[in-house]
């Protein structure tokens, strides 16, 4: 089965007029026009301890030229040499990245929760020439500057303390002129690095031309899930989620909307904020939805009976209701903690668990469910509209050919978001991207007969955490077997089946102590707590939500092939039948 999308020609020739070639002007000179249409508007904002920190669009295009100035001129940067930036979100990595594109640098977003051992892993593969940082993560960015010899300079994004030694945007020169250096689409914008503990982590290269085919994709979709032009957006996904990097930040701001970034994304600080900044619309990942409904539910717990009474008999003649102004007024007192103004949120990087979906519909709250890769720059599919289905992710954009291969049932697309290839690494780009264009997502696929895209599995390994976050047990492998106490390791994604986490993948670890250690210990509690203890210890060099959450002790050797490898799925089954 293939459904062909292109309802109008993308132009890859250099100087050809044409839709793509009119979209990367625009997106060029984004800065300059929104500046000029937008000026005084708010375009990011952050909250802190002492209130909101906000830049407006003329500020942004400012500090961002400001930077980009220093760059060019003071750092002699060249086109292409990479730019990193280790920060929690803020306003300012707006500017870092405006000031990349113009520069001619690549931007290198990275995740500022990963340990320096992932860091060094990614930063070794990219060898960005210089790091951007927050004052926040700066310790952590000099430690990453004594190992990466590549890294020649150190810039603090927001204001630095009073006795810093290294520059911050703020502290830059200013005034000068600033000139773009031409970028065309088949350039790499963005690195988002996907694994990083490996001996080859992947860099998904972001051309130019995926990004414009995303923001002019997504600009089109948009007005049918907005219910205004100009919005207010809060944002809690990272920078280094190319969802938000590509959507939350890059299309919005496209439409002059106004950006916020919350302190804490506790859920009810997320709802004070947004009741304060009269948000609109949020990005988010299934496990923030299913958070926030039992929040919601929580407080709707604590009524009085009566009160308790009128929302369950409200809620079951909610599901009769299509008529989204008489739900918003039948549940008028919960969307007031909304702030009142909120219409929606558009939700990916996971499976959305349908009760979840189906609550926020309920109460007058439209959810849009996304699909997509970082190899698609990120997104293949939205379902929009108004017969919008909670079990499917929708129709995929208009730029994609998309099919499903009859022997696996893996979709697989092709279209001019899909990535250039892998940073350096042309054996891992072969494996998932044909001759001819076709990206292997992954993932088992079907369509109904409108079209609509239901990802029913997965045949890769990837194991996806509640809150999107993606793991490979290899990297989480490659750590523990590090462990001479250790004769085998195998990781592998279990399903929870209680909890506000049902139905969400955990990280489970089998491991195969070896002869001497099991003869050492010979008692079973004393073993399981001995490598218990050893994998939490190993575990240190990981980021917090790539360490096992159940750890299995195995003591006969694990199944293999006949070219040794391990049966990753016989294990998987094997141990949740005996410990599950």
């Amino acid at each position: 089965m293939c459904f062909s999308k292109l309802l109008y020609k993308f132009h890859y020739i250099e100087g050809e007029k044409g839709r793509i070639g009119y979209m990367r002007e625009n997106v060029l000179s984004l800065l300059d026009q929104n500046t000029k249409l937008y000026g005084e508007r708010i375009a990011l904002g952050k909250r802190n301890k002492y209130g909101w920190k906000e830049l407006t669009y003329k500020g942004l295009g400012l500090l961002t030229k400001q930077f980009a100035s220093y760059l060019i001129t003071d750092l002699q940067m060249q086109k292409g040499e990479r730019l990193a930036i280790l920060s929690e979100s803020m306003p300012e990595m707006g500017a870092c990245l405006f000031a990349a594109v113009i520069s001619g640098m690549v931007t290198v977003p990275l995740d500022n929760k990963l340990t320096i051992y992932e860091l060094v892993s990614i930063l070794s593969s990219c060898q960005p020439s210089v790091l951007a940082v927050s004052q926040a993560n700066l310790e952590k960015g000099l430690e990453l500057q004594k190992k990466i010899s590549s890294i020649k300079h150190i810039i603090i994004m927001d204001e630095p303390r009073y006795d810093s030694e290294y520059p911050s945007l703020y502290t830059l020169p200013s005034g000068r002129e600033c000139k773009w250096r031409h970028r065309s689409l088949k350039d790499t914008a963005l690195i988002i690095y996907t694994s990083g503990t490996t001996g080859a982590p992947k860099g998904v290269q972001t051309t130019f031309g995926n990004m414009t085919t995303q923001v002019l994709e997504m600009s089109k979709i948009l007005p049918e899930v907005l219910p205004h032009e100009n919005v207010n957006l809060l944002s809690i996904l990272p920078m280094n989620h190319l969802f938000e990097l590509t959507v939350g930040f890059s299309t919005f701001l496209n439409r002059g909307s106004s950006i916020f970034y919350p302190q804490s994304l506790k859920p009810k600080d997320v709802l004070g904020d947004m009741r304060e900044k009269k948000i609109d619309f949020m990005i988010v990942v299934p496990a923030f939805l299913k958070l926030l409904k039992n929040t919601i539910e929580a407080d709707i717990r604590m009524l009085p009976t009566e009160e308790k009474l009128l929302f369950e008999r409200s809620y079951a003649a909610a599901e009769y209701i299509t008529d989204y102004n008489i739900k918003r007024q039948l549940f008028r007192s919960i969307l007031a903690k909304f702030g009142g103004n909120f219409y929606g949120f558009m939700t990916g990087g996971a499976p959305l668990d349908p009760t979840v979906g189906e609550f926020f519909e309920r109460i007058g709250i439209k959810v849009f469910q996304c699909y997509g890769l970082s190899e698609t720059s990120p997104i293949i599919s939205v379902d929009r509209g108004n017969d919008r289905k909670l079990m499917s992710v929708g129709p995929v954009l208009d730029s994609y050919d998309a099919k499903i291969d009859e022997e696996t049932g893996e979709l697989m697309v092709k279209g001019p978001s899909v990535m250039k290839g892998y940073y350096n690494n042309p054996e891992k780009t072969a494996e998932v991207l044909e001759a001819d264009g076709w990206l292997h997502t992954g993932d088992i696929g079907e369509f109904d007969s409108d079209g609509r895209l239901y990802i029913t599995g997965r045949i890769k390994n990837m194991i996806v955490l509640s809150g999107g976050k993606k793991v490979f047990p290899e990297e989480v492998e490659a750590v523990l077997e590090g462990d001479s106490n250790f004769a085998e390791v195998c990781v592998f994604g279990a399903t929870r089946t209680s909890g506000a986490k049902d139905g969400t993948e955990e990280i489970m670890t089998v491991v195969v102590p070896t002869e001497e250690i099991m003869q050492k210990y010979p008692n079973d509690e004393e073993l399981e707590s001995f490598v218990t203890q050893e994998v939490k210890n190993l575990s240190v060099q990981l980021a917090p939500y790539k360490r096992p959450v159940n750890i299995v002790v195995r003591k006969e050797p694990l199944p293999r092939t006949a070219t040794r490898k391990v049966k990753r799925n016989v294990v998987k089954e094997q141990t949740l039948a005996q410990h599950v």
